[in-house]
């Protein structure tokens, strides 16, 4: 019974963080409605185990715990490959801005040849009036 209950409290929280996050569209609003979908069915697996292995062998999986096996290995890399896909979007356009920033900036010499101090020389080199 203790288990239950943990497990009950953990779908809860998984759902107030679900419905905390603060990112507007239509694809986050979905994206919020199944994970609460999948909460909802977590906590009914939860109070009724032995519906999973009802759903499991009208499906053709032996055991409710493997049906559960298998979609939380499907959800895993499903997320994954949305993980990795962003990913590779936010590093294209971190290159992209990287490349218009160092385009937009006026080129700088390195080294400081441009800027001399006031006396026209650098430190330690002699000035015109030394070398005579």
């Amino acid at each position: 019974m203790i288990i239950k209950i943990l497990l009950i409290a953990a779908a809860i929280g998984v759902a107030v963080l679900l419905l905390q996050e603060k990112v507007p569209g239509q694809r986050e609003a979905s994206r919020r409605a199944a994970g609460l979908l999948l909460v909802v069915v977590g906590i009914v697996a939860v109070l009724w185990p032995q519906l999973t292995t009802t759903v499991a062998n009208a499906v053709g999986v032996g055991r409710g715990t493997d049906l559960v096996l298998y979609l939380f290995v499907m959800v895993f890399a499903y997320s994954a490959l949305v993980t990795a896909q962003r990913i590779h979007r936010l590093q294209h356009d971190i290159t992209v801005l990287t490349r218009e920033l160092a385009l937009s900036r006026p080129t700088q010499p390195r080294g400081g040849e441009a800027s001399l101090p006031p006396g026209g020389s650098r430190a330690g080199e002699p000035t015109t009036r030394e070398q005579s």
